[in-house]
């Protein structure tokens, strides 16, 4: 039997989602805990692979299993097994060939910064000391929708097949000190929120036009793009399938 999980996870601690060698990571961690409770060797698949020091509110994985696996009693077990920056919302069957990457229809990001220095948000926002022209920020939004090839946001040396995503929400808002940036697409190349973010710092700031900003995303050359802002300010915070819309 198939089953998804849904969770969420503080990425202060893990260098990413996906296991790798000599680093912590939050797949790894569901696994061990799984395991536990399963006392078997299992597979989770996630629905992503986000960077090191990023967060998500909402996640989702699969994993297969022979046991049944009564949610009620599983859940708080499975939490109690987890650290306190994982948390565990839901597992659920479902059909046995549904896949947490492959038939994720859309991803959501947001991005937070604050423009006054506080040190209760040093760990999940980003402080940003420039005057920035939201207004023009969101602008160059306007442009993303008209663009499929990111390239240029995307980290180099990366093996894709393909730089092209459908981008459906993307914008800016202010409430006093804090920016957040909202950005959908089917899907996201490595890095590509942060550079995205980063470059339109710059538009914000009065150092790259609009009209540059489009000439960037045509050159299809990451080194035209502007940095990369910090890990520590992005989460993911949605992952839509269509099997589960009415769930």
């Amino acid at each position: 039997m198939r089953y998804f999980i849904e969770f969420a996870y503080n990425g202060k601690n893990y260098h990413g989602f996906q296991t790798q060698p000599n680093a912590s990571s939050v797949q790894e961690t569901l696994t061990k805990a799984l395991q536990l409770l399963i006392d078997k060797s299992i597979e989770i698949v996630g629905a992503g692979r986000t960077d090191s020091g990023v967060h998500a509110r909402q996640m989702f994985a699969h994993f297969d299993t022979e046991k049944a696996i009564d949610s009620s009693y599983w859940l708080p077990k499975l939490n109690s097994y987890l650290p306190k920056d994982i948390v565990i919302y839901a597992i659920f069957e479902v059909k046995d060939n549904a896949h947490a990457r492959f038939e994720a229809s859309a991803r959501t990001y947001e991005y937070y910064i604050h423009t006054f220095k506080d040190a209760f948000l040093e760990d999940i926002s980003w402080y940003c000391f420039q005057q920035l022209n939201v207004d023009l920020m969101n602008k160059a939004c306007q442009i993303l929708f008209e663009q499929t090839d990111f390239e240029c946001f995307s980290k180099v040396h990366t093996e894709v097949f393909t730089f092209n995503c459908t981008i459906t929400e993307a914008n800016w808002k202010q409430n006093g000190n804090q920016l957040i940036f909202t950005i959908k697409a089917d899907r996201f190349l490595r890095n590509m929120v942060r550079a995205i973010v980063g470059t339109m710092i710059n538009i914000g700031a009065g150092k790259t036009s609009l009209e540059e900003f489009k000439e960037i995303i045509e050159s299809k050359n990451r080194s035209k793009a502007g940095f990369s802002v910090p890990a520590h300010g992005l989460f993911l915070v949605k992952v839509d399938y269509p099997f589960l819309e009415n769930k």
